[in-house]
């Protein structure tokens, strides 16, 4: 077998491939033979039929099935001795395949980018330090009464807080898109679940009311069909809701799952969430940091086909969100998810050498250790961690994570890292 690679590019490659004719021979005729023993033809007894007779009648069949045998033995073959790993499929061209004559193809793929930089010496990193005060407790409390509040119907007009329950239909250019009609909307005023216009627009709203609110969409919005253009939306106002919020008691309490009933614990049992919040949230903040650098530090090319596949998981992902929004029809751009695609794809590239490089192991105590800790906010935790250590892929996604953290570490250790004083609600705020 004879190999010839080229590149045709910085991870482009191109490998022509050349199977000798005896070898294509030998193999043809070992199926021929095969065949022709349990073969059943017309006039003859089964396995006598003439060999003359079974390669005319099925010698080019046989030969197709040959070659494409030989194709696949041969290229990964020509991987191994090339030393060359592809990202992903290759795309094959068969140059010749007849009786006779040697087998040649050309397969062309795209291999992994060399990764040039795997530290970050000389780089600045800031990492976050906070702690939770009371006042965020307070916070955190007044968000929880939030969300037990109950409605009261009312015939004032909508303010902000006031849940609305709505009818509509846009129109662009007064034509209808796709999304841009939905019945029993359920929205709180100043809530945010709707772009900005589409909720001042209903500001003293009374229940039956109609109108007509302008909206215009950002540039950047996901849907490509309405994204910078504006809308004339019609709106049915059915019902208005006053707010009205629980009382601190012992079964508001209670109802959080605090068994004393007491103020006390429910105080006691928020710091500690928001402190672990707090943990996970500086956690990310400075493993953001981290990857933006490594990503900067290594401007590579990337294979297409891995970039093609993360872009269709992104938009799955979007599609998924916006049918939980009640626009399960809304379109999605591709090429307003190629950027997160490209970044996720790097990141992953980058990430998966500097594991290589440094000979990073996933550290199985941690791997534990950071599934207790997932599990310490659930009522049964070693229900939890049963549950992860029962499920191969479940156990991976943990390993996975823990693996990054270590990474992230590793990265830390050749960087410059500065603590930055601040308060929780600035930094939760600003995430």
């Amino acid at each position: 077998m004879q190999v010839s690679l080229e590149n045709t590019g910085a991870i482009g490659r191109k490998m022509t491939v050349t199977v000798p004719a005896e070898r294509m021979e030998d193999r043809v005729g070992q199926r021929l033979a095969s065949m022709s023993r349990s073969l059943r033809l017309p006039g003859f007894r089964p396995g006598k039929a003439p060999r003359k007779l079974i390669e005319s009648k099925y010698g080019d069949q046989v030969m197709l099935e040959v070659a494409e045998q030989l194709i696949n033995e041969s290229y990964r073959n020509a991987l191994g001795d090339e030393k060359v790993v592809p990202a992903g499929s290759p795309r094959i061209e068969a140059k010749t395949i007849e009786r006779g004559k040697d087998l040649e193809f050309v397969a062309e793929f795209e291999v992994f980018p060399e990764i040039a930089r795997t530290d970050l010496s000389g780089e600045a990193v800031t990492r976050p330090v906070c702690e939770v005060a009371d006042a965020d407790v307070d916070r955190t409390i007044e968000s929880l009464r939030q969300r037990q509040t109950e409605w009261d119907a009312t015939q004032d007009g909508a303010a902000e807080g006031d849940k609305l329950k709505v009818d509509f239909k846009g129109t662009i250019d007064g034509e209808p898109f796709e999304g841009g009609e939905g019945a029993d909307l359920e929205m709180v005023l100043g809530g945010g679940s709707m772009l900005a216009d589409f909720e001042t627009g209903l500001a003293g709203a009374t229940p039956g009311e109609d109108r007509n609110v302008e909206v215009s969409f950002p540039d950047d919005y996901p849907g490509a069909a309405v994204a910078g253009k504006t809308a004339m939306f019609a709106i049915k106002v059915k019902e208005v809701f006053h707010p009205r919020l629980p009382q601190i008691d012992e079964d508001f309490v209670k109802s959080l799952g605090i068994e004393d009933g007491t103020e006390e614990s429910l105080r006691a049992e928020v710091r500690k969430n928001l402190e672990r919040e707090l943990k996970d949230r500086v956690r990310a903040n400075v493993k953001n940091q981290v990857m933006a650098k490594l990503s900067e530090l290594n401007p590579i090319e990337l294979p297409a086909q891995l970039v093609d596949e993360e872009a269709n998981r992104v938009l799955e992902a979007t599609q998924q969100q916006f049918a939980q929004q009640g626009l399960k029809d809304m379109p999605v751009d591709r090429e307003r998810v190629m950027p997160e695609a490209r970044r996720r794809v790097a990141l992953g590239l980058i990430v998966h050498e500097v594991v290589r490089a440094n000979d990073i192991k996933t550290d199985d105590a941690r791997v534990r250790e950071r599934i207790e800790e997932l599990a310490s906010s659930y009522e049964r935790p070693e229900e939890f961690v049963q549950w992860h250590y029962a499920d191969r892929s479940r156990l991976a996604n943990v390993e996975a994570m823990v693996l990054e953290e270590q990474v992230v570490e590793f990265l830390l250790e050749s960087a410059t890292v500065t603590d930055n004083p601040v308060s929780f609600e600035e930094f939760v705020n600003a995430a």
